[in-house]
């Protein structure tokens, strides 16, 4: 396996840290299919999940958002059989539109099981169609995770999507400062404070759930009010077809 991951060179830092998770997942046999360059499937994201489920923010929710990959599948199960209205982005943000909704009621009623659906595949082909500006304020939002520390800083595979879309979600009002922010990783994701470090258009975690337990961060930095777009790099724009539609959109709200 290359040491180098995908979106390898952005932060040498954050590349050294990823690499030694993805390393000991798949040496320790504790990922589920390939982990590098990935957010990692893991064994016992089941119960990290039950584990998130818990949270008094999460009984209450019925409006919640999850990362499109397989460690967060039974995430999206839960919450589609405990009735909530779930939205998730296109894997990589690759197609002409940024992301799908899945209402439980309307699956039943056509037929899609919840298992079918809280898969990328699944809901790809079963989810509805929707702009960012087109998803409901979220009560509870899951972000995907390859390394994180028990004081909310995390940092993904590398490419930068995370970041962005929560990004959006905020100066949308989508997100807003209560919104709980969560992951769910494998205990051995997790790492010393100083090795995740936060930036400033970073979001802190508000609860990380491993295998083991939950963990309640307690952190209060101030997340990004919206998005730096000074920030956002060349590759994403010509990556993510719909971004600068999205950027005229969004600058145009803010001057309006």
């Amino acid at each position: 396996m290359s040491e180098a991951g995908r979106w390898a060179g952005r932060n040498p830092d954050k590349d050294v840290v990823r690499n030694d998770v993805w390393r000991t997942l798949e040496a320790d046999g504790l990922a589920v299919g390939p982990a590098w360059s990935m957010i990692p499937n893991f064994v016992g994201a089941d119960v990290a999940a039950w584990h998130l489920a818990q949270t008094p923010e999460w009984k209450t929710a019925r409006t919640i958002k999850t990362n499109p990959d397989a460690a967060q599948i039974p995430i999206r199960i839960r919450a589609l059989y405990e009735g909530k209205l779930v939205f998730a982005p296109v894997p990589y943000l690759t197609e002409g539109f940024p992301y799908l909704r899945l209402d439980p009621t309307r699956l039943k009623a056509n037929g899609i099981s919840f298992e079918l659906a809280a898969t990328a595949q699944g809901f790809m082909e079963h989810g509805e169609r929707i702009e960012f500006e087109d998803v409901s304020p979220l009560d509870f939002a899951v972000v995907g995770s390859v390394a994180v520390s028990r004081l909310g800083g995390r940092t993904g595979k590398g490419a930068g999507f995370a970041d962005l879309e929560t990004a959006i979600f905020r100066e949308l009002g989508i997100i807003g400062d209560r919104t709980p922010i969560a992951t769910t990783i494998h205990s051995a994701q997790l790492v010393d404070a100083a090795r995740v470090v936060l930036e400033s258009h970073d979001s802190p975690l508000d609860y990380v759930a491993t295998e083991r337990e939950l963990i309640a961060t307690g952190n209060t930095t101030q997340r990004p009010g919206g998005v730096d777009w000074d920030r956002v790099r060349p590759d994403q724009f010509e990556t993510i077809p719909f971004l600068a539609k999205l950027r005229d959109r969004m600058l145009k709200r803010r001057a309006g």
